[in-house]
């Protein structure tokens, strides 16, 4: 099948690397990864070719991980230390940053308002989300009993699409976090804070969504 008339999720996980790319564009491969990476571009008014000619350009690369090829213990190693561990060290440097943008800059028509509060919900809703993972979910993967994971993985799943909506907004709060004119050194480290931590959050929900539960169903198929 031609790259263009392929889902973003599909080449975010045939594609090592393509992440990247799809970030660069701001192309949503996690919640929105069902859509046709040309039905995608045409939608955000990106050049679909180029897009493709740079997805072209990694196939056969070998300077990184296809997550694909690993098992599950694995991946779920990788997505405890590299990002639920991140997380948490990124949301309350955000929140403080933001904090005091806020604080300073509160009158600024350009200010994010209530980019605070928002961070703060997303921790706590993530927060939630990570405990559920590593106390229910994740210990009845790495045990083998993947006929009880039905009802957590449709939980985590939804809590994904929270969390895409959380991105949309955290991203209409700060103009697609672009910085505004003459914006001060607190506002600059904030917002490429924040373009990390929503890369970081949509890499990690790939994971989970698109490999490590299809993972997890075609194990239940095979005990079924």
């Amino acid at each position: 099948m031609d790259i263009l008339d392929q889902s973003l999720g599909q080449l975010a996980c045939s594609v090592a690397g393509a992440t990247r790319i799809f970030n660069d564009y701001q192309l949503d491969f996690c919640c929105g990864g069902k859509y046709s990476l040309r039905n995608a571009a045409q939608e955000k008014g990106i050049d679909a070719e180029e897009v493709a000619r740079r997805l072209a350009s990694l196939q056969g690369a070998t300077d990184v991980t296809d997550w694909n090829a690993e098992s599950s213990e694995t991946l779920i190693v990788h997505i405890l230390l590299r990002f639920h561990d991140r997380h948490r060290q990124q949301l309350p440097e955000l929140i403080r940053l933001a904090r005091k943008v806020e604080r300073t800059h509160g009158n600024r028509k350009d200010c994010p308002v209530g980019l605070t509060d928002h961070l703060s919900e997303m921790q706590q809703e993530l927060e939630s989300h990570m405990k559920k993972e590593e106390q229910i979910l994740f210990p009845l993967l790495l045990c083998g009993q993947a006929a009880l994971v039905g009802g957590p993985i449709t939980i985590m799943r939804m809590e994904h699409e929270q969390h895409g909506d959380a991105l949309q907004h955290l991203l209409a709060l700060t103009n697609d976090i672009n910085l505004p004119s003459a914006a001060c050194n607190t506002w600059r480290a904030l917002y490429f804070a924040l373009r990390v931590f929503r890369e970081d959050l949509m890499e990690h929900i790939h994971l989970e969504n698109n490999i490590l539960f299809e993972n997890a169903a075609l194990m239940r198929s095979a005990h079924a």
